[in-house]
């Protein structure tokens, strides 16, 4: 069983096929983007009668607003609650509920903005009057209709998920119900009616209880972001902060959604039995419609230069963890794919010198595990070690055993043998991410929505194959440094002495 969940960069697709063979998979390209700025990539495979499609989003939780950390997450919750036409049993007399649930509230936030001077009688039966027009609109619901008519259809693999930097959207179908997809998808975006809102704002309460406060890893891993990063939004949780999501509101939604849902800011990967003049003329139908709204803005909070070494304990009487991280450059940084190169060296699994001296050699540790990028890469972020001492061992020795291991990879070049290996087992993971509709429409997506092009893919190729040992050592002497450092720990265990240098 895997303890950690850890946020892998997305690095070694370009690493699978000889340059001549990336100018013949180029041919079989093909893109184009609508008047409104919305961008498609297309990629024709006719082996079997089915299409995959990938729709990216490039919103997340850093762009959430302050006060509102959570709503970008809201979307992966709202994504298949339907439209107008689409899972209600009647949209006039819903559309007028879900105004009147609004009505509601707009009462009771009127009279506990009050303070201190708010009448807590008339707050408890303005709660009850909420409570009454929430479960009034939701007796309009027609339950998972989006989802059915996709299963119908035989549709798998319908699914949303938002990160820190995207919203992504995907889907496979029989390639005779392509059209059906575009219909149903474009009305999402065209008509999108919040169906479900706060119900919804209950389930991502639920989440952060049982995936922060519940788990010590959970806790780890927020307690780890909140102390390597002081302004960026990293530091918040993807899901958002208790206080934030619990009073959200379907405004904040619309406001959101308005910003950041526009066509420019949208990437539509599709890959399978399907004809190009055929897409481009049901997306001109379908997504040509919606308005060419501008740009959201750039973020531009950027974490301060960290003064020195960091440290931060988390209370749990369970089996201790602990995860040390340096600060590091984002993915468009020179160095990026040399942190790949050191993840894959240290962290390959049970090949990985981590995994060979801290659990077989010493077994010091139970898991020990590296992350070149967490928690994502589009922005500075961190390398992280994340280490489970064995019974009868502590955080303390772990901390000094990593942090000896460190001083020796610093100091001594990595040989040829083991820096090939690294690079081919790159390639063998990136054979298996290609190989399917699904897993090519979304990293073609990723790509063109991260870094502009998703020619990036195979650009890496290139990039990964021209480190070279003495970038290793440069990198690995650059970053991995006491005052790049932060160490969370989980409790009962003494705090590692802060004062030790590597």
């Amino acid at each position: 069983m895997r303890l950690f969940r850890l946020c892998f960069h997305l690095l070694t697709v370009g690493l699978v096929l000889p340059a001549q063979d990336v100018r013949e998979f180029e041919k079989k390209v093909a893109e184009f983007s609508l008047a409104n700025g919305l961008h498609f990539i297309l990629v024709e495979r006719h082996e079997a009668p089915v299409v995959s499609f990938h729709t990216y989003v490039n919103a997340g939780s850093v762009d959430d607003p302050s006060g509102e950390t959570g709503i970008a997450h809201m979307f992966e919750h709202l994504a298949f609650k339907g439209t107008e036409f689409i899972g209600s049993k009647n949209w006039a007399d819903e559309k007028k509920a879900m105004d009147a649930v609004e009505e509601a509230y707009d009462r009771l936030d009127a009279e506990r903005n009050k303070g201190a001077r708010a009448d807590q009688s008339r707050v408890e039966t303005l709660q009850t009057q909420l409570k009454f027009a929430v479960d009034r609109s939701e007796m309009y619901v027609q339950p998972n209709e989006f989802a059915r008519i996709i299963e119908e259809n035989g549709g798998v693999g319908l699914n949303a998920a938002a990160s820190l930097t995207s919203t992504e959207y995907s889907c496979s179908l029989p390639s005779n119900r392509t059209e059906l997809w575009f219909l149903m998808e474009s009305n999402r975006f065209l008509h999108p009616v919040y169906r479900e809102f706060y119900k919804e704002r209950e389930l991502m309460l639920q989440e952060y209880r049982q995936q922060v406060e519940s788990r010590p890893q959970g806790m780890l891993f927020q307690s780890l972001l909140s102390a390597a990063f002081v302004a960026h939004p990293y530091k918040n949780p993807t899901g958002g902060w208790p206080s934030d999501i619990a009073n959200l509101r379907r405004d904040d939604a619309r406001a959101f959604f308005e910003k950041y849902y526009v066509p420019a800011n949208i990437t539509i990967a599709i890959v399978g039995d399907v004809n190009v003049a055929e897409v481009r003329r049901m997306a001109e139908r379908y997504f040509g419609p919606m308005p060419g709204n501008p740009l959201p803005p750039v973020l531009h909070t950027q974490d301060p230069p960290q003064p020195g070494p960091k440290i931060a304990a988390v209370d749990s009487p369970t089996q201790p963890i602990v995860a040390v991280a340096f600060q590091r450059p984002d993915q468009n940084h020179k160095d990026d794919p040399v942190f790949d190169v050191i993840q894959l060296i240290l962290s390959n699994g049970r090949t990985g010198l981590l995994y060979k001296e801290m659990v077989e050699d010493k077994r010091l540790s139970t898991i020990a595990q590296a992350a070149a990028t967490f928690p994502d890469g589009r922005y500075p972020n961190l390398f992280v070690f994340f280490l489970a001492p064995s019974p009868g061992h502590t955080v303390d020795e772990n901390e000094k055993a990593l942090e000896d291991l460190l001083t020796r990879f610093k100091a001594n070049p990595v040989d040829a043998e083991t820096l090939q290996g690294a690079k081919a087992q790159a390639r063998a993971g990136a054979l298996r991410m290609l190989s399917s509709n699904g897993g090519l429409a979304k990293l073609l997506a990723v790509h063109q929505a991260s870094y502009g092009d998703w020619r990036k893919m195979f650009k890496a190729l290139d990039q990964l194959d021209r480190v070279t040992a003495d970038d290793v050592e440069r990198v690995a002497q650059q970053y991995f440094v006491l005052v790049n450092r932060t160490l969370v720990y989980t409790a009962p265990s003494r705090p590692p002495a802060v004062g030790r240098r590597q």
